[in-house]
């Protein structure tokens, strides 16, 4: 996997990553690095005094290779760490394979339920200015979630199911809406300006201009996986919208 994909990611502390990369993680089967790893962060969590909840820790394998051999278990101290699919982190929910159907369901399944209180207020006879700001803050937000890591590697299928919410609540509410693909618009130019103006941040050298200064230069990518991560689709998403920089 190109490290672009899991710059893009939500990782965090008691989540760990395998991923089966040359020169990225684990390569020709040799996980020493991999392992060294894992044992500076259980070392470092004791030196800081915080210790890893083995319970709650979780290890989920990214492996692309045709003939993948199932990988040895690691452990936090003396207890196993278990090997899962998927697994949740800040609501977000990652796939081994990348792949974004669990996490949109989840979505979807969240906003459907508050699309009830909607409805409920417009039967109050709310204006529709108050109903507007309740959508935005309680479904929008919700749809908007991490949207600029699984929108552009989502199915047309997938974004569908979200879109129809949209629909709903401007039957609801009575107005046009942001579309899901302006959100992921507007976030993604909002986020991508920020690391263009943050030298320190990792994917700042990403964003690199062309002479003429009004596009930025292509990221070469061999996979549609890599494509359709964040940091291509920044990229392709400002020089289509000619935003210069």
């Amino acid at each position: 996997m190109h490290p672009d994909i899991l710059a893009s990611l939500p990782l965090g502390l008691g989540s760990i990553f395998k991923t089966f990369v040359p020169n990225h993680g684990v390569s020709g089967g040799d996980e020493s690095a991999y392992r060294w790893e894992t044992d500076h962060l259980v070392t470092w969590c004791r030196s800081n005094n915080l210790e890893l909840n083995a319970l709650k820790t979780v290890e989920m394998v990214v492996d692309f290779r045709k003939n993948a051999a199932p990988p040895a278990p690691i452990t936090v101290g003396d207890s196993p760490v278990d090997v899962v699919e998927s697994f949740r982190f800040l609501g977000t929910i990652i796939s081994q394979d990348l792949k974004w159907e669990l996490n949109i369901s989840s979505t979807t399944k969240k906003a459907q339920q508050r699309m009830y209180f909607l409805r409920q207020l417009k039967k109050f006879n709310l204006p529709k200015t108050m109903l507007v700001h309740f959508y935005r803050a309680i479904i929008e937000s919700i749809l908007c979630s991490s949207i600029t890591v699984w929108d552009a590697a989502s199915t047309a299928k997938d974004k569908g199911r979200l879109q129809r919410i949209i629909h709903s609540a401007e039957k609801v509410i009575g107005c046009n809406l942001p579309s899901l693909q302006d959100l992921y618009a507007s976030r993604t130019l909002k986020r991508t300006r920020k690391i263009v103006a943050d030298p320190s941040h990792p994917g700042h050298d990403l964003f690199v201009p062309l002479p003429s200064g009004r596009r930025l230069r292509s990221i070469r990518t061999k996979t549609s996986r890599h494509t359709n991560s964040f940091f291509p689709s920044a990229v392709g998403l400002i020089n289509r919208a000619r935003v210069p920089h």
